[in-house]
Protein backbone atom coordinates (compact mmCIF):
# COMPACT_ATOMS: atom_id res chain seq x y z
CA UNK A 1 0.00 0.00 0.00
CA UNK A 2 0.99 3.59 -0.66
CA UNK A 3 0.37 6.83 0.67
CA UNK A 4 0.64 10.19 -0.65
CA UNK A 5 3.36 12.91 0.93
CA UNK A 6 3.01 16.41 0.06
CA UNK A 7 4.98 19.19 1.63
CA UNK A 8 2.82 22.01 1.43
CA UNK A 9 3.04 25.95 0.59
CA UNK A 10 4.44 25.73 -3.04
CA UNK A 11 2.86 27.82 -6.04
CA UNK A 12 1.70 25.93 -8.93
CA UNK A 13 2.73 27.60 -12.10
CA UNK A 14 3.21 26.33 -15.55
CA UNK A 15 1.03 23.45 -17.95
CA UNK A 16 -1.28 20.94 -16.69
CA UNK A 17 -3.02 18.28 -19.86
CA UNK A 18 -6.04 16.82 -19.33
CA UNK A 19 -7.10 13.32 -19.75
CA UNK A 20 -9.93 12.02 -21.37
CA UNK A 21 -13.49 11.87 -19.39
CA UNK A 22 -13.59 8.88 -16.79
CA UNK A 23 -17.43 8.99 -16.66
CA UNK A 24 -17.43 8.86 -20.19
CA UNK A 25 -15.08 6.05 -20.90
CA UNK A 26 -17.22 3.96 -18.20
CA UNK A 27 -19.94 4.43 -20.06
CA UNK A 28 -18.71 3.74 -23.21
CA UNK A 29 -16.52 0.98 -23.37
CA UNK A 30 -19.45 -1.16 -22.15
CA UNK A 31 -21.23 0.18 -25.21
CA UNK A 32 -19.10 -1.17 -27.11
CA UNK A 33 -20.92 -4.89 -26.70
CA UNK A 34 -23.26 -3.59 -28.58
CA UNK A 35 -21.89 -3.60 -31.87
CA UNK A 36 -20.65 -6.85 -31.77
CA UNK A 37 -17.50 -5.34 -33.77
CA UNK A 38 -14.09 -3.83 -33.43
CA UNK A 39 -14.49 -0.50 -31.70
CA UNK A 40 -11.26 1.87 -31.03
CA UNK A 41 -11.56 4.00 -28.51
CA UNK A 42 -8.76 7.07 -28.48
CA UNK A 43 -8.21 9.03 -25.80
CA UNK A 44 -8.58 6.80 -22.81
CA UNK A 45 -7.78 7.56 -19.22
CA UNK A 46 -5.20 5.61 -18.04
CA UNK A 47 -6.67 4.97 -14.65
CA UNK A 48 -8.06 1.87 -12.73
CA UNK A 49 -11.54 2.44 -13.26
CA UNK A 50 -10.98 1.94 -16.95
CA UNK A 51 -8.61 -0.58 -16.77
CA UNK A 52 -11.13 -2.77 -14.29
CA UNK A 53 -13.88 -2.17 -17.02
CA UNK A 54 -11.56 -3.00 -19.63
CA UNK A 55 -10.31 -6.20 -17.52
CA UNK A 56 -14.38 -7.29 -16.96
CA UNK A 57 -14.88 -7.20 -20.84
CA UNK A 58 -11.91 -9.23 -21.18
CA UNK A 59 -12.95 -12.07 -18.48
CA UNK A 60 -16.14 -12.05 -20.89
CA UNK A 61 -14.37 -12.74 -23.63
CA UNK A 62 -13.80 -9.56 -25.67
CA UNK A 63 -10.17 -9.45 -27.43
CA UNK A 64 -8.55 -6.38 -26.17
CA UNK A 65 -5.70 -4.57 -28.09
CA UNK A 66 -4.07 -1.32 -26.70
CA UNK A 67 -2.67 0.66 -29.41
CA UNK A 68 -0.69 3.11 -26.83
CA UNK A 69 -1.58 4.20 -23.74
CA UNK A 70 -5.00 6.29 -24.59
CA UNK A 71 -6.29 4.07 -27.49
CA UNK A 72 -7.59 0.77 -27.39
CA UNK A 73 -9.29 -1.53 -29.59
CA UNK A 74 -11.86 -3.54 -28.67
CA UNK A 75 -13.48 -6.99 -29.97
CA UNK A 76 -16.65 -7.45 -28.50
CA UNK A 77 -17.90 -10.13 -31.79
CA UNK A 78 -16.03 -13.07 -29.41
CA UNK A 79 -17.93 -12.30 -26.16
CA UNK A 80 -20.31 -15.22 -25.09
CA UNK A 81 -21.74 -14.60 -21.58
CA UNK A 82 -24.30 -12.37 -20.68
CA UNK A 83 -23.45 -13.15 -16.81
CA UNK A 84 -20.82 -10.66 -14.61
CA UNK A 85 -20.38 -11.88 -11.04
CA UNK A 86 -19.02 -9.83 -8.04
CA UNK A 87 -15.67 -10.82 -8.32
CA UNK A 88 -15.53 -8.93 -11.20
CA UNK A 89 -17.58 -5.35 -10.28
CA UNK A 90 -17.02 -5.22 -6.70
CA UNK A 91 -14.25 -2.53 -7.39
CA UNK A 92 -16.87 -0.37 -9.86
CA UNK A 93 -19.53 1.51 -9.43
CA UNK A 94 -20.22 1.94 -13.21
CA UNK A 95 -20.77 -1.80 -13.41
CA UNK A 96 -24.06 -1.26 -13.63
CA UNK A 97 -24.00 -0.10 -17.00
CA UNK A 98 -23.26 -3.27 -17.87
CA UNK A 99 -26.99 -4.33 -17.40
CA UNK A 100 -28.18 -1.92 -20.19
CA UNK A 101 -25.61 -2.61 -22.63
CA UNK A 102 -25.90 -6.67 -22.31
CA UNK A 103 -29.50 -6.86 -22.27
CA UNK A 104 -29.55 -4.26 -25.32
CA UNK A 105 -27.49 -7.32 -26.45
CA UNK A 106 -28.91 -10.61 -25.73
CA UNK A 107 -32.28 -9.37 -24.05
CA UNK A 108 -30.58 -10.79 -21.14
CA UNK A 109 -28.56 -9.82 -18.33
CA UNK A 110 -27.51 -10.94 -14.50
CA UNK A 111 -25.08 -8.65 -13.21
CA UNK A 112 -23.95 -8.49 -9.52
CA UNK A 113 -24.87 -4.64 -7.93
CA UNK A 114 -21.05 -2.89 -8.20
CA UNK A 115 -18.56 -1.47 -5.53
CA UNK A 116 -16.98 1.87 -6.06
CA UNK A 117 -17.23 4.83 -3.81
CA UNK A 118 -19.65 4.69 -0.45
CA UNK A 119 -21.11 8.09 0.30
CA UNK A 120 -24.41 7.22 0.11
CA UNK A 121 -27.12 5.14 -1.22
CA UNK A 122 -26.60 4.18 -4.35
CA UNK A 123 -30.22 2.76 -5.59
CA UNK A 124 -30.96 1.78 -9.07
CA UNK A 125 -34.77 1.76 -9.17
CA UNK A 126 -34.59 4.59 -11.70
CA UNK A 127 -32.93 1.89 -13.48
CA UNK A 128 -34.92 -1.36 -12.99
CA UNK A 129 -37.94 0.99 -13.80
CA UNK A 130 -36.52 2.18 -17.28
CA UNK A 131 -35.33 -1.54 -17.93
CA UNK A 132 -39.38 -2.89 -17.12
CA UNK A 133 -40.53 -0.38 -19.25
CA UNK A 134 -39.14 -1.27 -22.62
CA UNK A 135 -40.68 -4.69 -21.31
CA UNK A 136 -37.87 -6.58 -19.27
CA UNK A 137 -38.62 -8.53 -16.02
CA UNK A 138 -36.14 -7.61 -13.00
CA UNK A 139 -35.24 -9.21 -9.88
CA UNK A 140 -32.93 -9.47 -7.39
CA UNK A 141 -31.25 -12.90 -6.75
CA UNK A 142 -29.16 -14.07 -3.51
CA UNK A 143 -25.47 -12.07 -4.30
CA UNK A 144 -27.34 -9.26 -5.02
CA UNK A 145 -27.40 -10.38 -8.73
CA UNK A 146 -29.73 -8.77 -10.97
CA UNK A 147 -31.51 -10.43 -13.22
CA UNK A 148 -33.01 -8.71 -16.36
CA UNK A 149 -34.69 -10.38 -19.41
CA UNK A 150 -36.98 -10.07 -21.77
CA UNK A 151 -38.56 -11.71 -25.11
CA UNK A 152 -37.85 -8.72 -26.75
CA UNK A 153 -37.57 -4.93 -25.85
CA UNK A 154 -39.44 -2.32 -27.38
CA UNK A 155 -39.43 1.00 -26.99
CA UNK A 156 -41.18 3.05 -24.60
CA UNK A 157 -41.63 6.50 -23.28
CA UNK A 158 -39.73 6.64 -19.57
CA UNK A 159 -40.22 9.53 -17.19
CA UNK A 160 -37.41 9.60 -14.66
CA UNK A 161 -38.65 10.93 -11.26
CA UNK A 162 -35.42 12.22 -10.22
CA UNK A 163 -32.60 13.37 -12.78
CA UNK A 164 -30.13 10.81 -12.45
CA UNK A 165 -26.93 10.26 -14.58
CA UNK A 166 -26.63 6.35 -14.18
CA UNK A 167 -30.32 5.25 -15.35
CA UNK A 168 -30.65 7.67 -18.21
CA UNK A 169 -26.97 5.85 -19.18
CA UNK A 170 -28.28 2.16 -18.63
CA UNK A 171 -31.39 3.11 -20.35
CA UNK A 172 -29.95 4.95 -23.32
CA UNK A 173 -27.37 1.39 -24.03
CA UNK A 174 -31.02 -0.84 -23.70
CA UNK A 175 -32.61 1.05 -25.92
CA UNK A 176 -30.57 2.02 -28.92
CA UNK A 177 -31.50 -1.92 -30.43
CA UNK A 178 -35.04 -2.42 -29.12
CA UNK A 179 -37.61 -2.00 -31.10
CA UNK A 180 -39.43 0.88 -31.76
CA UNK A 181 -39.53 4.87 -30.22
CA UNK A 182 -38.19 5.59 -26.75
CA UNK A 183 -38.12 8.69 -25.39
CA UNK A 184 -36.70 9.62 -21.60
CA UNK A 185 -38.05 12.28 -20.39
CA UNK A 186 -36.06 14.87 -17.25
CA UNK A 187 -32.97 12.85 -18.29
CA UNK A 188 -29.33 13.65 -17.41
CA UNK A 189 -27.45 16.55 -19.11
CA UNK A 190 -24.07 16.00 -18.38
CA UNK A 191 -21.31 15.94 -20.93
CA UNK A 192 -20.32 12.54 -21.04
CA UNK A 193 -23.94 11.79 -21.41
CA UNK A 194 -23.69 13.70 -24.83
CA UNK A 195 -20.48 11.96 -25.77
CA UNK A 196 -21.92 8.76 -25.22
CA UNK A 197 -24.79 9.33 -27.42
CA UNK A 198 -21.93 10.55 -29.94
CA UNK A 199 -20.61 7.07 -29.68
CA UNK A 200 -23.89 5.55 -30.01
CA UNK A 201 -24.45 7.08 -33.00
CA UNK A 202 -21.15 6.36 -34.87
CA UNK A 203 -22.15 2.91 -34.07
CA UNK A 204 -25.13 3.14 -36.36
CA UNK A 205 -27.36 4.59 -33.78
CA UNK A 206 -30.37 6.98 -33.89
CA UNK A 207 -29.79 9.06 -30.37
CA UNK A 208 -30.96 12.72 -30.70
CA UNK A 209 -31.81 15.55 -27.74
CA UNK A 210 -28.77 14.49 -25.71
CA UNK A 211 -28.16 17.18 -23.64
CA UNK A 212 -31.28 18.27 -23.41
CA UNK A 213 -33.98 16.94 -20.82
CA UNK A 214 -35.58 14.85 -23.47
CA UNK A 215 -33.62 12.26 -25.12
CA UNK A 216 -34.97 10.10 -28.31
CA UNK A 217 -33.95 7.11 -29.40
CA UNK A 218 -35.37 5.03 -32.60
CA UNK A 219 -34.21 1.74 -32.40
CA UNK A 220 -32.05 0.25 -34.84
CA UNK A 221 -31.42 -3.78 -35.44
CA UNK A 222 -27.35 -3.39 -36.23
CA UNK A 223 -24.68 -1.79 -34.92
CA UNK A 224 -21.40 -1.50 -36.16
CA UNK A 225 -17.70 -0.89 -34.92
CA UNK A 226 -16.19 2.86 -35.27
CA UNK A 227 -13.35 4.98 -34.31
CA UNK A 228 -14.14 7.40 -31.53
CA UNK A 229 -12.07 9.87 -29.30
CA UNK A 230 -14.00 10.36 -25.74
CA UNK A 231 -13.91 14.01 -24.70
CA UNK A 232 -11.80 15.55 -22.00
CA UNK A 233 -12.47 15.09 -18.03
CA UNK A 234 -14.50 17.81 -16.79
CA UNK A 235 -13.59 17.61 -13.24
CA UNK A 236 -10.34 16.43 -13.84
CA UNK A 237 -9.93 19.88 -15.35
CA UNK A 238 -11.82 21.65 -12.63
CA UNK A 239 -9.38 19.84 -10.05
CA UNK A 240 -6.49 21.34 -11.18
CA UNK A 241 -8.37 24.77 -11.45
CA UNK A 242 -8.97 24.51 -7.73
CA UNK A 243 -5.62 23.48 -7.28
CA UNK A 244 -4.08 26.46 -9.14
CA UNK A 245 -6.12 28.49 -7.12
CA UNK A 246 -5.66 27.40 -3.77
CA UNK A 247 -1.71 28.16 -4.07
CA UNK A 248 -1.89 31.36 -5.52
CA UNK A 249 -1.04 29.70 -8.35
CA UNK A 250 -0.87 30.75 -12.15
CA UNK A 251 -1.31 27.87 -14.20
CA UNK A 252 -2.92 26.95 -18.04
CA UNK A 253 -5.23 23.99 -17.99
CA UNK A 254 -4.41 22.15 -21.68
CA UNK A 255 -7.59 19.91 -23.55
CA UNK A 256 -10.48 21.07 -22.00
CA UNK A 257 -14.31 22.21 -23.60
CA UNK A 258 -14.55 26.09 -21.46
CA UNK A 259 -18.20 25.34 -22.00
CA UNK A 260 -18.22 22.11 -19.88
CA UNK A 261 -16.27 23.90 -16.99
CA UNK A 262 -19.06 27.18 -17.23
CA UNK A 263 -20.23 26.51 -13.54
CA UNK A 264 -16.81 25.94 -11.66
CA UNK A 265 -15.87 28.63 -13.68
CA UNK A 266 -18.52 31.02 -12.26
CA UNK A 267 -17.97 30.12 -8.95
CA UNK A 268 -13.90 30.84 -8.98
CA UNK A 269 -14.11 34.00 -10.63
CA UNK A 270 -17.01 34.71 -6.98
CA UNK A 271 -14.65 33.64 -5.26
CA UNK A 272 -11.93 36.25 -6.72
CA UNK A 273 -9.91 34.23 -8.67
CA UNK A 274 -9.07 35.02 -12.48
CA UNK A 275 -10.35 32.73 -15.03
CA UNK A 276 -9.28 33.53 -18.81
CA UNK A 277 -10.70 30.98 -21.01
CA UNK A 278 -9.33 30.34 -24.67
CA UNK A 279 -10.25 28.06 -27.31
CA UNK A 280 -9.48 24.88 -25.99
CA UNK A 281 -7.72 25.94 -22.60
CA UNK A 282 -8.10 28.21 -19.44
CA UNK A 283 -5.77 29.99 -17.54
CA UNK A 284 -6.41 30.14 -13.63
CA UNK A 285 -4.20 33.00 -11.30
CA UNK A 286 -4.73 33.64 -8.28
CA UNK A 287 -3.75 35.24 -5.47
CA UNK A 288 -4.36 32.77 -2.46
CA UNK A 289 -7.09 35.12 -1.00
CA UNK A 290 -10.83 33.96 -1.55
CA UNK A 291 -14.10 35.24 -1.06
CA UNK A 292 -17.20 34.01 0.72
CA UNK A 293 -19.32 32.25 -1.76
CA UNK A 294 -22.54 30.08 -1.12
CA UNK A 295 -22.44 26.54 -3.49
CA UNK A 296 -25.18 24.49 -4.12
CA UNK A 297 -24.93 21.16 -6.25
CA UNK A 298 -26.99 20.52 -8.73
CA UNK A 299 -27.28 18.35 -11.56
CA UNK A 300 -25.67 19.93 -14.85
CA UNK A 301 -25.66 22.23 -16.19
CA UNK A 302 -25.43 22.92 -12.44
CA UNK A 303 -22.45 23.45 -10.45
CA UNK A 304 -21.27 19.64 -10.08
CA UNK A 305 -21.46 17.59 -7.39
CA UNK A 306 -18.06 15.87 -8.04
CA UNK A 307 -16.40 19.19 -7.57
CA UNK A 308 -17.80 19.95 -4.35
CA UNK A 309 -14.96 18.89 -2.18
CA UNK A 310 -12.28 20.42 -4.01
CA UNK A 311 -14.38 23.35 -4.18
CA UNK A 312 -15.06 23.46 -0.41
CA UNK A 313 -11.32 23.09 0.43
CA UNK A 314 -10.84 27.09 -0.77
CA UNK A 315 -13.76 28.26 1.36
CA UNK A 316 -12.57 26.86 4.35
CA UNK A 317 -10.05 29.47 3.96
CA UNK A 318 -12.41 32.51 2.79
CA UNK A 319 -13.00 35.36 4.18
CA UNK A 320 -15.72 35.29 6.38
CA UNK A 321 -18.66 32.17 6.38
CA UNK A 322 -19.66 29.87 3.40
CA UNK A 323 -22.56 27.68 2.59
CA UNK A 324 -22.42 24.37 0.85
CA UNK A 325 -25.59 22.92 0.07
CA UNK A 326 -25.14 19.00 -1.46
CA UNK A 327 -28.00 18.55 -3.84
CA UNK A 328 -27.37 15.38 -5.35
CA UNK A 329 -25.56 13.23 -2.89
CA UNK A 330 -27.10 12.30 0.86
CA UNK A 331 -23.53 11.61 2.29
CA UNK A 332 -21.11 13.60 0.35
CA UNK A 333 -19.38 15.61 3.33
CA UNK A 334 -17.62 12.67 4.70
CA UNK A 335 -14.17 14.28 4.00
CA UNK A 336 -15.26 17.13 6.60
CA UNK A 337 -13.75 15.29 9.31
CA UNK A 338 -10.33 14.92 7.76
CA UNK A 339 -10.55 18.71 6.52
CA UNK A 340 -11.25 19.51 10.13
CA UNK A 341 -8.13 17.73 10.96
CA UNK A 342 -5.98 19.49 9.12
CA UNK A 343 -7.91 23.39 10.90
CA UNK A 344 -10.84 23.95 9.17
CA UNK A 345 -13.80 25.58 10.94
CA UNK A 346 -16.71 23.68 9.53
CA UNK A 347 -20.30 22.73 10.66
CA UNK A 348 -22.29 20.11 9.12
CA UNK A 349 -26.37 19.95 8.98
CA UNK A 350 -27.46 17.07 6.87
CA UNK A 351 -27.06 18.31 3.33
CA UNK A 352 -25.94 21.42 4.58
CA UNK A 353 -21.79 22.70 5.89
CA UNK A 354 -20.96 25.75 6.71
CA UNK A 355 -17.63 27.10 6.40
CA UNK A 356 -16.11 29.65 8.49
CA UNK A 357 -12.81 30.49 6.99
CA UNK A 358 -9.60 30.01 8.82
CA UNK A 359 -6.25 31.60 8.45
CA UNK A 360 -4.23 28.53 7.15
CA UNK A 361 -4.83 24.85 7.07
CA UNK A 362 -1.73 22.79 8.69
CA UNK A 363 -0.39 19.02 6.89
CA UNK A 364 -1.78 16.81 9.04
CA UNK A 365 -2.18 12.52 8.41
CA UNK A 366 -5.63 12.08 6.34
CA UNK A 367 -7.01 9.98 4.30
CA UNK A 368 -9.06 9.65 1.32
CA UNK A 369 -12.75 9.09 2.12
CA UNK A 370 -13.63 8.63 -1.86
CA UNK A 371 -12.87 9.57 -5.09
CA UNK A 372 -13.29 13.55 -5.14
CA UNK A 373 -12.42 13.80 -1.17
CA UNK A 374 -9.19 12.33 -1.93
CA UNK A 375 -9.04 14.97 -4.28
CA UNK A 376 -9.86 17.60 -1.81
CA UNK A 377 -6.99 15.88 0.48
CA UNK A 378 -4.79 16.77 -2.29
CA UNK A 379 -5.63 20.42 -2.50
CA UNK A 380 -5.44 20.64 1.30
CA UNK A 381 -2.44 19.04 1.35
CA UNK A 382 -0.60 22.01 -1.77
CA UNK A 383 -1.69 24.91 0.75
CA UNK A 384 -1.48 23.75 4.02
CA UNK A 385 1.53 24.88 6.32
CA UNK A 386 3.52 21.72 6.71
CA UNK A 387 3.39 17.76 6.10
CA UNK A 388 0.68 16.58 4.44
CA UNK A 389 0.27 12.44 4.42
CA UNK A 390 -2.80 10.26 2.74
CA UNK A 391 -3.90 7.21 2.98
CA UNK A 392 -6.37 5.45 1.08
CA UNK A 393 -5.46 6.56 -2.14
CA UNK A 394 -6.53 4.01 -4.31
CA UNK A 395 -9.63 5.90 -4.24
CA UNK A 396 -7.62 8.57 -6.50
CA UNK A 397 -6.28 6.48 -8.67
CA UNK A 398 -9.74 5.51 -9.90
CA UNK A 399 -10.17 9.04 -11.38
CA UNK A 400 -7.00 10.77 -12.27
CA UNK A 401 -4.58 9.93 -14.07
CA UNK A 402 -0.63 10.52 -13.45
CA UNK A 403 -1.75 13.19 -10.96
CA UNK A 404 1.41 12.92 -8.97
CA UNK A 405 3.55 13.44 -12.16
CA UNK A 406 1.15 16.61 -13.30
CA UNK A 407 1.54 18.09 -9.48
CA UNK A 408 5.16 17.83 -9.66
CA UNK A 409 5.30 19.60 -13.37
CA UNK A 410 3.92 22.47 -12.26
CA UNK A 411 5.58 23.09 -8.68
CA UNK A 412 4.15 20.65 -6.49
CA UNK A 413 6.22 18.85 -3.46
CA UNK A 414 4.32 15.49 -3.60
CA UNK A 415 5.20 11.60 -3.84
CA UNK A 416 3.98 8.53 -3.22
CA UNK A 417 5.84 6.19 -0.28
CA UNK A 418 4.91 2.96 0.88
CA UNK A 419 3.02 2.78 4.44
CA UNK A 420 3.41 0.83 7.28
CA UNK A 421 -0.13 -0.99 8.23
CA UNK A 422 0.88 1.12 11.55
CA UNK A 423 0.67 4.00 10.42
CA UNK A 424 -2.38 2.96 8.47
CA UNK A 425 -4.30 2.02 11.34
CA UNK A 426 -3.27 5.09 13.50
CA UNK A 427 -5.12 7.44 10.86
CA UNK A 428 -8.11 5.17 10.99
CA UNK A 429 -8.11 5.69 14.54
CA UNK A 430 -7.42 9.42 14.12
Amino acid sequence: MEKLVIHGGNRLSGEIEISGAKNAAVAIIPATLLAQDVCRIENIPNISDVSCMVRILSQMGAQIRYINKHTIEINTKTVNSYIVPYEMTKQLRASYYLIGALLGRYSRAKVALPGGCNFGVRPIDLHIKGFELLGAKTTVEENAMINASADMLTGSPIYMDKVSVGATINVMLAAVKARGLTIIENAAKEPHIVDLANFLNAMGADVRGAGTDVIKIHGVSNLHGCTYAIIPDQIEAGTYMAAAAATGGDVLIKNVIPKHLESITAKLIECGVKVTEYDDSVRVQSDGKFKRINLKTMPHPGFPTDMQPQMAVLLSVAEGTSLVSEGVWDNRFKYIDQLMRMGADVQVDGTMAVFQGVKELMGAPVKADDLRAGAAMIIAGLMARGTTEIEDIIYIDRGYEDYVDKLRNVGADIYRKEISQTSSDAVSAG
